[in-house]
């Protein structure tokens, strides 16, 4: 890119580190020589090389897929502009910690710095969040960058997006991510120090297959290969075959939102809370949360099960997973995992039905069977003299006109016999609706109604 400077290293955040650091975050592209993938921004003349250049660095969003460098691309900039540098997190950093930021660069400012802001996921972040950096923007305080892999068009609020560009990046192609996972196996001091042919062709073939355009998944993944095979620049004999990359990606926890690690965490939380156990359910609602999972699908999953698997066993559950959906739409990240830590004890603590399912599946099973079977004429409503005439609402019996509120009478259509769609569990509150229940079903009030007004 010719307005960076393409040979001036640039400082990793957190620091670079030792051997101990990932090798993801030690093979992070120092200069913009470095930096692989995004050619319709980098290449000379292009979009990015004049946003960069312009006398004053307009507020950006990168928009594009996990491990396309989006971070990286925010540093270099940072770099090549010589401002100071602030990465922050809308996954584990909230509002008040902004606030404090934001301070830090409107004194830095006073000094006459610049401060170049980095908000990763910044669509995690509600629309009234995102507020709070209209007029820092605005004014000068910050430039701001953000990163996300959703479409800013839905998930920023029209004023942050009137303030920024928003530049679009793409997931890397096979030879891009070729070039970066060989420049990670073979480097002697950032990298694992390994000839090429210490990585089997099809181990590289099935690495590049899965990572699918993610750098940061694929240097992961292979650095756990390595490790599992046991390959080191001592031992280049010890190849790194394509059971070792597939053990590693699994181990490494790729977390694709769209894929099968999202349905499969998914899966893991909803059994976890069928299986009453609290731990197991906290566990794999933090790992969708500190992969990034959409708050909004995990606050969905624990309001169905709160009916599917609770049901009327414990009615107050659907009231607690509601507002713990409702929680986090007015709250955002990370101030909304409260509310989701709290739906999910409460959840996996609660007794537990599904019959409120199974009655509503076998509802419906019957309705498809019997689709002709008629509203019987004292159920329907007369609202004409002609429908009255005809003896619509003929013989209805009004429940608060008898004692108790109840009174026998048949509500199926006629000529149907009436089918026992619930089944109470003999659990919880529904404990009590099983013994109401047998009572109705035989023709009379249940104990406790008898003598009431």
């Amino acid at each position: 890119m010719g307005a960076m400077a393409a040979d001036t290293p640039l400082p990793l955040f957190p620091a670079e580190g030792g051997p101990g650091a990932p090798l993801a975050h030690r093979m992070r592209p120092r200069t913009a020589a470095e930096f692989v993938g995004q050619g319709h921004l980098l290449a000379e003349g292009r979009l990015l090389e004049r946003v960069v250049s312009a006398r004053r660095l307009p507020s950006l969003v990168l928009w594009g897929p996990p491990g396309s460098g989006k971070t990286t691309l925010a540093q270099l900039i940072a770099g090549q502009r010589q401002v100071h540098f602030v990465p922050f997190s809308a996954v584990t950093q909230g509002i008040p910690e902004l606030r404090k930021v934001l301070a830090e660069a409107r004194e830095r400012q006073r000094r006459g710095a610049e401060t170049l802001l980095f908000v990763d996921e910044i669509h995690r972040f509600n629309k009234g969040q995102q507020d709070a950096f209209l007029q820092h923007v605005e004014d000068g305080t910050v430039t701001l960058i953000g990163a996300t892999t959703e479409n800013p068009s839905f998930e920023l609020n029209a004023a942050l997006l009137s303030r920024v560009r928003v530049l679009t990046l793409q997931a890397l192609g096979p030879e891009d991510l070729r070039r970066i996972v060989t420049a990670a196996l073979t480097d002697p001091g950032r990298g694992l120090g390994l000839p090429e042919e210490a990585l089997a062709p099809e181990a590289l073939a099935f690495l590049l297959e899965r990572a699918a355009g993610d750098a940061r998944s694929a240097l992961n993944a292979l650095e756990a290969a390595a490790w599992l095979a046991d390959a080191s620049p001592n031992a280049p004999e010890s190849r790194i075959q394509g059971a070792h990359v597939a053990q590693a990606m699994q181990a490494a926890g790729a977390f694709d939102r769209q894929g099968e690690q999202h349905y499969d965490t998914a899966s893991a939380l909803i059994k976890s809370l069928r299986g009453s156990d609290p731990d197991a359910a906290l566990l794999w609602l933090a790992r969708m949360i500190n992969r990034g999972e959409d708050p909004r699908f995990m606050a969905r999953r624990l309001v169905i099960f709160a009916s599917e698997d609770v049901g009327n066993a414990d009615p107050q559950a659907l009231q607690v997973a509601v507002a713990a959906a409702q929680a986090v739409q007015l709250l955002g990240m990370p101030e909304g995992s409260y509310a989701l830590w709290q739906a999910t004890l409460y959840l996996a603590l609660a007794p537990k039905s599904n019959s409120t399912k199974v009655a509503g599946h076998a509802s419906l099973a019957w309705e498809r069977a019997h689709p002709s079977a008629a509203v019987p004429l004292h159920l329907r409503n007369a609202p004409t003299r002609l429908l009255e005439q005809q003896g619509y609402g003929a013989g209805y019996l009004y429940p608060h006109d008898h004692p108790g509120g109840w009174v026998a009478q048949s509500h199926w259509p006629e000529g149907a016999p009436p089918a026992a769609f619930y089944q109470p569990v003999p659990r919880g509150a529904e404990a009590d609706h099983a013994a109401r229940l047998a009572a109705l079903r035989a023709g009379h009030a249940p104990a406790g109604w008898e003598g009431l007004p």
